[in-house]
C-alpha cells in the first residue's frame, strides 16, 4: 500500500490514503477473513455485507468529514492460558474493525521501516516459530544466561500520551493522529455500563498489536543499543548473555526503560534469571532445558484436549470427516513444535491419537456387531496426518544443543 508524503522526515497527507474506497474494501475482506464476532451494535460480519457497498461509502464519507466516531468496545472475559484467572478483550464493532484495518495497512509499512529485528510478534513474515529459532542461535551461540521476563498488565496499562509522541515521531497528519486517539479513547462496555479509557489499547482491537510494538520500539533499540540478545514477542520477551552478572545488568537496564521511561511494570512472580541448561525456562509454549526444546506440558494437553473433542465418541459423524477436521489440528500444532526436540514426543502422541480414532471407531461397529479390529493403514488411507510426517530433515546443527553447560546454576526470583 502507498502512504503519503514525507516531510521533515515525517509523513503527512495519510487519511486520504486511510479512508480511499479500494483501501477500505481491502481492509473489509481482511476483516471478513478473520472473522469474529459483532461489537456493542450486535451488527455481524453477515449482516454488514449484506448492505456492503453503502457501508463502505457511508464510512468513506464520515472519514473524509472528519466526522467518524468509534464505538466503545464490548468487554469479554477469557480464561488465561495456565491460568485460572481471566483475560479481558475488547471486540470492536465491525465497522471500527474496518477502520482500524484500513489505518493499520497505511501506517504499518512506515513503522516495519524502523523496527528492530528483535521483535516477532504480529509482524509481516515473523513470529513464534522464528523466536524460538532465534533462542535456539543464542543458546548453541553461548548465550546460556537468560532474563525470563513478563510486562504485567501490559495492554491495561500503556500510557496514551507516550503512545502518541511515539507515533508522531513519524507521522506528521494530525487528522489520522486525532482518529487513531479517539480509538483509544471510545471507552469499554462492561455489563452494560460504559467506561471511560484513560490508559490501555484494548486486547482484541485490530491495530492493538501495532500499536503495542510502536510502544516498545524504545525499549527494543535501547536493547539492541546496549548489544543484549534480545527476543521479544508482543509483551513476552527473554534476554541472553553469557554470564549470569551481565544477566543481572540487563535486568537492571529492562526496569529502568520500561518502569521508569514507559511506565509499566514488570511481573513479580514472571521475571527471573536462569540459566537454560540446568533452571531451563519457557517462552511462547515451550520449554528449554538441559539442551532441549520441547512443548510445556499445558500446551501438550490443551492439543490433546482439542483432539478429544474432535474425536469425541458422541457424534454421528464419518470417519472421513473426522480425519478432516482433525488434520488442520494437527498439522498447526505439529509445525509450530517442529524444530524442538520433538521426535519420540510425536511418535507417542501419533499413536495416542490413533488409538482415540480405533476407540471412536470399533464402538460404531460394535453398535453393527461388527468386531473387526481398526488397522493403522486403514486410518492412514483415510489421509490422517500424522506428527512424525511433520518432523524437518535433521541437520548437523540440531545436535548441537545437546552439548553440555558449564556455568553455575542458579536462579533467582525477582
Amino acid at each position: 500500500m502507498e502512504s503519503g508524503k514525507m516531510k521533515n522526515k515525517k509523513w503527512y497527507s495519510l487519511i486520504d490514503k486511510v479512508y480511499s474506497l479500494p483501501n477500505l474494501l481491502e481492509s473489509w475482506c481482511e476483516v471478513k477473513a478473520n472473522k469474529g464476532r459483532g461489537g456493542v451494535d450486535k451488527e455481524s460480519i453477515e449482516e454488514f455485507e449484506g448492505n456492503l457497498n453503502q457501508n463502505l461509502k457511508e464510512l468513506h464519507r464520515l472519514l473524509k468529514e472528519r466526522r467518524y466516531i468509534p464505538s466503545p468496545v464490548r468487554q469479554v472475559l477469557i480464561p488465561k492460558a495456565n491460568s485460572e484467572d481471566l483475560r479481558p478483550l475488547g471486540i470492536p464493532t465491525i465497522r471500527d474493525r474496518v477502520v482500524q484495518q484500513a489505518i493499520k495497512r497505511i501506517i504499518e509499512p512506515i513503522f516495519e521501516r524502523k523496527f528492530k529485528d528483535v521483535s516477532y510478534g504480529y509482524r509481516p513474515k515473523r513470529g513464534a516459530r522464528e523466536a524460538i529459532q532465534k533462542c535456539k542461535e543464542y543458546i548453541v551461540s553461548g548465550y546460556r544466561w537468560v532474563v525470563d521476563a513478563d510486562i504485567a498488565s501490559f495492554f491495561d496499562t500503556v500510557d496514551h500520551k507516550l503512545l502518541m509522541k511515539a507515533l508522531n515521531e513519524e507521522i506528521a497528519d494530525g487528522t489520522l493522529l486525532d482518529l487513531i486517539e479517539r480509538f483509544l479513547k471510545s471507552g469499554v462496555m462492561k455489563d452494560g455500563r460504559l467506561e471511560a479509557t484513560h490508559e490501555g489499547v484494548p486486547q482484541g482491537g485490530v491495530i492493538s498489536p501495532l500499536l503495542a510494538n510502536i510502544y516498545l520500539h524504545c525499549f527494543d533499540s535501547v536493547m539492541a543499543e546496549r548489544g543484549y540478545r534480545l527476543v521479544r514477542y508482543c509483551d513476552d520477551f527473554v534476554i541472553f548473555t553469557k554470564l549470569g552478572r551481565k544477566a543481572e545488568r540487563a535486568l537492571q537496564v529492562t526496569r529502568e526503560i520500561l518502569e521508569d521511561k514507559l511506565k509499566l511494570k514488570l511481573h513479580p512472580q514472571k521475571t527471573r534469571i536462569a540459566h537454560a541448561h540446568y533452571d531451563g525456562f519457557e517462552f511462547l509454549g515451550c520449554l528449554f532445558k538441559a539442551g532441549y526444546i520441547r512443548p510445556k506440558n499445558k500446551s501438550i494437553e490443551s492439543f490433546k484436549d482439542k483432539v478429544r473433542h474432535v474425536t469425541r465418541r458422541q457424534q454421528p459423524k464419518k470417519l472421513d470427516m473426522i480425519i478432516e477436521r482433525l488434520n488442520p489440528v494437527v498439522r498447526g500444532w505439529g509445525n509450530y513444535f517442529r524444530y524442538g526436540n520433538v521426535k519420540t514426543l510425536y511418535l507417542r502422541l501419533d499413536e495416542w491419537m490413533r488409538m482415540r480414532l480405533r476407540s471412536f471407531l470399533e464402538k460404531k461397529r460394535a453398535v453393527t456387531h461388527q468386531n473387526k479390529r481398526i488397522g493403522n493403514w486403514q486410518l492412514k488411507s483415510q489421509g490422517l496426518v500424522l506428527l512424525q510426517e511433520l518432523l524437518p530433515i535433521p541437520s548437523p546443527a540440531m545436535g548441537q544443543l545437546k552439548r553440555k553447560a558449564v556455568y553455575w546454576k542458579t536462579v533467582r526470583t525477582v
